[in-house]
């Protein structure tokens, strides 16, 4: 899976483990979302999407295959 979370972050000038603290979840975490060595349960990617004000499909799409 596909995400903007890096592009999203960085305009918002947050650190790794700023949007961890936001999110409740740890830094390595973040790094493997944004990564995609890991995807979000939808628990997590509903809290992902309420932090930045989006849609769930606005920041993560499946990856094309």
């Amino acid at each position: 899976m596909r995400n903007r979370l890096k592009v999203l972050r960085a305009e918002r000038d947050w650190s790794q483990a700023a949007l961890a603290e936001e999110l409740g979840v740890s830094r390595q975490t973040v790094n493997s979302l944004e990564t995609g060595k890991y995807d979000p349960s939808l628990p997590l990617a509903f809290k992902v999407a309420s932090v930045f004000g989006l849609s769930i499909e606005e920041i993560f799409e499946p990856d094309p295959e």
